[in-house]
């Protein structure tokens, strides 16, 4: 099975947690197909059995900046993702209250609208909490790869 993994940073986190679960899903025997930075017309040529997001939140909410015009993209085009199985990782931290991984929330929303399944809940990671998030994401990474049909 391939797994396409796209991730949105500010300051380079989300792309290090999305890093080594792209090593971690190698080492599971899956296709990895890193797209960095993301694109629609990538995901789309690489026609997804499976899809791994790693989005940080920024500002009130918001996803970053370099990941804004791929979230965008994607609500205007909306190209349906229909039964392809997702999961999201969301970097955040909980002093700003509600916003908390929102950018995450955002991700997981539109893929829901595109048809895609979600695997299991959303994993938010703290900054409050957590010095190594993409350590800290592994646990969770191996139960989504474990729900992933082959």
């Amino acid at each position: 099975m391939q797994v396409v993994i796209v991730s949105g940073s500010v300051f380079g986190t989300a792309d290090m947690v999305a890093d080594e679960a792209a090593q971690a899903c190698t080492k599971a025997g899956l296709d990895v197909v890193r797209i960095k930075p993301p694109t629609v017309d990538a995901l789309v040529a690489a026609k997804p059995e499976s899809l791994l997001v790693c989005a940080s939140t920024t500002g009130m909410g918001e996803l970053p900046d370099s990941f804004m015009p791929f979230y965008l993209e994607l609500q205007n085009r909306f190209p349906l993702l229909t039964q392809v199985p997702f999961g999201v990782i969301a970097l955040g931290d909980s002093a700003y209250g509600d916003t908390f991984c929102q950018g995450g929330e955002l991700m997981r929303e539109l893929l829901l609208e595109l048809q895609a399944v979600e695997l299991l809940p959303m994993l938010r990671l703290d900054a409050s909490e957590t010095v190594s998030p993409e350590v800290d994401a592994l646990p969770w990474l191996a139960q989504w790869l474990a729900e992933l049909p082959r």
